[in-house]
């Protein structure tokens, strides 16, 4: 959970997002978008594909900076994110594409403990083609990990992967929020995911996309067994269904 009085990570301003080019009109996407992240939270974006939670992972990061508004981050804070496509460099093996982050962040040391905690020493030197998905969104995993991140940005990491690899996927989530020191942006359309996982909903929904409902959960990650995250998700799931409603009214 939060730390009271934790230090603000982030801090995003999304007044509007267009996308248009020369051979079609300009869409806005996004609208009167805010978000704050400060370390030890976890908040998830929810909604379908394609309203926009990419996009705002991606000015978060400040891959995209084609937008009115305003990014603040905190100068020091290393930012690592784990993308839809796990984006392995295909000519390196698993051991150097997680050293080349490494070296770029520059920190130093053995990735020993990095392979055995996603459980990927054995396909140390393999290259990505030899890797299963879910092997490979495990690399992706440990290499923005092994950067030492403050800012933890996650775009549907665990889509299409067996129900295995995802729960050990998730349970390595809650270890490193339950650590209370890195801050953690998740987007995902899958809502019990995120109620296991987060401390905050931001719903997004309309044309432009805005936040529609912003839910906070205050049972402990630890609390939230298979029941509780069930009945959470129907609580939750008809708030959203309203607001959507009220929305379109």
């Amino acid at each position: 959970m939060q730390v009271a009085g934790a230090e603000k990570l982030l801090e995003l301003r999304v007044d509007s997002k267009v996308y248009g080019s020369a051979a079609s009109a300009p869409v806005e996407v996004l609208r009167d978008f805010t978000l704050g992240i400060v370390a030890g939270s976890f908040a998830t974006l929810v909604g379908p594909s394609g309203c926009g939670k990419t996009t705002i992972l991606r000015m978060a990061a400040g891959l995209d900076r084609d937008f009115r508004g305003e990014r603040q981050i905190l100068r020091s804070a290393r930012v690592a994110m784990v993308f839809q496509e796990p984006r392995l460099l295909p000519w390196r093996t698993v051991e150097d594409n997680i050293r080349i982050a490494m070296h770029a962040a520059s920190m130093a040391g053995d990735i020993g403990e990095w392979l055995d905690r996603f459980d990927i020493a054995d396909q140390r030197q393999k290259y990505a083609g030899e890797l299963s998905l879910g092997q490979a969104r495990r690399v992706a995993m440990a290499r923005a990990m092994s950067i030492g991140p403050d800012l933890l940005l996650l775009d549907e990491p665990l889509v299409s992967l067996d129900d295995v690899v995802a729960a050990r996927l998730r349970g390595e989530l809650r270890t490193i929020a339950d650590g209370g020191k890195v801050g953690i942006l998740l987007a995902t359309h899958d809502l019990a995911e995120a109620v296991e996982l987060s401390d905050r909903l931001l719903f997004l929904g309309g044309k432009p996309a805005r936040v529609i409902l912003e839910r906070r959960l205050s049972i402990p990650r630890s609390h939230r067994d298979r029941n509780t995250v069930s009945a959470l998700v129907e609580e939750i799931r008809a708030q959203a269904r309203s607001a959507r409603n009220d929305d379109r009214s």
